[in-house]
C-alpha cells in the first residue's frame, strides 16, 4: 500500500521497493481494465487527434476502404492516409489490400474499450 512518503518517493525519482507500480501498473476498473500504463499511454496518445478519432470512430462499425472513410470524415485522401499509416504503425488499426483497395479494420482492444459502443450515431 502506497503511504505519503512513498508516493513522494515516486515522486521525487527516489528508488523504492514501489518502483514496479510507476511500471507494471494496471488498470483494475473502468474502461481501460486489464491495460498497462505503456498500451493505455499509446493508445490515448494515438488517438488525441480529432481527425485520427473520427477515423477511429467510422472503423468502429466494421472494414472500410479508404475511400469510404474518406468520403465519411471528409478531408484530403493524403491526410486520412497519413492519419492511417500512424495508427498502424501504433498497432490500433490493420489493413488488407483486395485489388486496387486498401481496406481498414479496428484492431487494439484497448482503443475498442476506449470507444465503448460505436454502434451508436457519432457526429461527426
Amino acid at each position: 500500500m502506497l503511504n505519503n512518503q512513498n508516493i513522494s518517493d515516486l515522486n521525487s525519482g527516489n528508488s523504492t521497493e514501489h518502483d514496479a507500480v510507476k511500471t507494471n501498473c494496471e488498470f483494475l476498473n473502468g474502461i481501460l481494465a486489464g491495460s498497462n500504463l505503456e498500451d493505455a499511454s499509446r493508445s490515448l496518445k494515438a488517438i488525441s487527434h480529432p481527425l485520427r478519432l473520427k477515423i477511429l470512430c467510422v472503423l468502429g462499425n466494421g472494414e472500410m476502404s479508404v475511400q469510404d472513410i474518406l468520403s465519411t470524415v471528409g478531408t484530403t485522401q493524403s491526410n486520412v492516409s497519413q492519419h492511417l499509416c500512424l495508427l498502424k504503425d501504433k498497432g490500433i488499426v490493420t489493413s488488407r489490400k483486395d485489388a486496387n483497395r486498401v481496406y481498414y479494420s479496428l484492431d487494439n482492444e484497448t482503443v475498442k474499450k476506449i470507444l465503448g459502443n460505436t454502434d451508436k450515431d457519432v457526429e461527426l
